[in-house]
């Protein structure tokens, strides 16, 4: 039997929309208390879409003065105090907030036999495992797979971490078996950086004409559903 197709989702932008502020809040929050520094004042050099928990953490605080050395040794601190605010301040309800069509094309990926779903995001792993059962969504993603922003402040990293979760660390989950799926150009990235497919959705911040380097752009779930039934059919298809 051929190996199951690992599909590797974002969250935010993805699966969710404007799903964000409590994660927001809770980040800014955790630098205050960990390094003294005022929210209010915190200003990031990058476009924070697509990017890790921890590398917005590090430009908002080079940002703010704070030394390289100061926020390696407390990046751990962050992250924690980071996870616990979140989980105060994330609504119960998040249901409005999952882009239309999502919900169905989950519920059709976890019934097939030829699949595996994992996550590849930037949140730290108890943020988006909160958001996404907030969502009403995370029962489609078990626990234990996935590459988050808890595992490395590099987003290049993610993939290969997902897909040794998926396999073992002698021998991960195959890359041509593997696709990534998300609506930002560090997703295209990420997948490249591990040589894997990658389908963008131009459902968050970016046009698809900014998400040409994907190796298939959609604009919606359901477009998105299409291009999978495809993959998922040359898939199966028997090698030579």
């Amino acid at each position: 039997m051929p190996a199951s197709t690992l599909l590797l989702f974002d969250i935010d932008g993805t699966l969710l929309r404007d799903a964000s502020e409590a994660h927001v809040r809770a980040l800014r929050e955790a630098l205050r208390i960990v390094h003294g520094v005022d929210p209010s004042r915190l200003r990031s050099a990058l476009a924070p879409a697509g990017r890790t928990d921890g590398e917005i953490a590090r430009s908002l605080l080079l940002g703010a003065g704070v030394a390289a050395e100061l926020i390696d040794e407390r990046a751990d601190a962050v992250r924690e105090h980071c996870c616990r605010l979140y989980a105060e301040l994330c609504p119960p309800d998040l249901s409005d907030k999952v882009l239309p069509g999502v919900p169905e094309l989950l519920d059709w990926l976890s019934a097939r036999a030829d699949v595996r779903l994992a996550l590849v995001t930037g949140n730290f792993e108890p943020v988006a495992r909160r958001k996404l059962r907030a969502a009403a969504l995370l029962h489609h993603f078990p626990a234990g797979q996935g590459g988050f922003g808890s595992d490395s402040e590099d987003r290049l990293t993610l993939p290969e971490i997902a897909r040794r979760r998926a396999g073992t660390p002698a021998q991960p989950h195959p890359r041509e078996r593997t696709i990534v799926i998300g609506d930002t150009p560090q997703d295209i990235l990420c997948a490249r950086a591990d040589s894997l497919r990658c389908i963008a959705v131009a459902t968050g911040p970016y046009r698809a004409e900014q998400l040409s380097d994907a190796d298939t752009v959609v604009a919606d779930a359901l477009e998105l559903r299409r291009a999978l039934a495809g993959a998922l059919a040359e898939a199966s298809k028997p090698s030579g």
